[in-house]
């Protein structure tokens, strides 16, 4: 079945727990929040109220209400990520494995907007899922300002030198 074939129900967002140092970083948080409203698709995010990741699920959660957006929160980052109410059903995990786990079993793809290691991280991890065939979601990168821009040259340059050696799933 191909993506096109598929009606995304949720998608997970992975972003930044602060604001970055660009105004387009939130904004785009912000517009991405706003074009899940307008399609009816939910979120699953990381379950923090600050920063990017506050913002996308404030917006989601306004606009589709209660199911809209599903937070996924490990308890060693609620007192770095949590500011106030919790947004939408916030599912508290022991650890990161369990949180990204869960964020992709409650998911039918992937967006990653701006970040820091955790967000990179997070990424890597479910395109490398998708490489060795444990799932099959498309994944999808927010390049925001250019954010990315060294990240997918490097992305290029690992499929050139290693190209031969991939593991891949043949359903890809």
């Amino acid at each position: 079945m191909s993506t096109s074939d598929h009606k995304l129900n949720r998608v997970a967002v992975f972003c930044g727990a602060n604001a970055g140092t660009r105004p387009e970083y939130l904004q785009s948080a912000n517009d991405v929040g706003q074009e899940l409203v307008k399609r009816k698709i939910g979120l699953v995010y990381g379950g923090g109220s600050v920063g990017m990741m506050g913002a996308v699920a404030q917006i989601v959660d306004s606009g589709l209400g209660e199911g809209g957006v599903i937070g996924v929160i490990p308890h060693d980052l609620m007192p770095r990520e949590m500011s106030g109410a919790p947004i939408g059903d916030l599912r508290v995990v022991d650890t990161m494995h369990q949180r990204k786990a869960q964020m992709s079993d409650l998911s039918d793809a992937f967006m990653a907007l701006p970040g820091g290691f955790g967000t990179l991280e997070e990424l890597l991890e479910i395109v490398t899922w998708n490489q060795i065939g444990l799932i099959v979601k498309p994944v999808g990168i927010l390049n925001v300002a250019g954010y990315f821009d060294h990240l997918l040259k490097f992305f290029d340059h690992a499929v050139q030198e290693v190209r031969q050696s991939c593991v891949t799933s043949p359903r890809l």
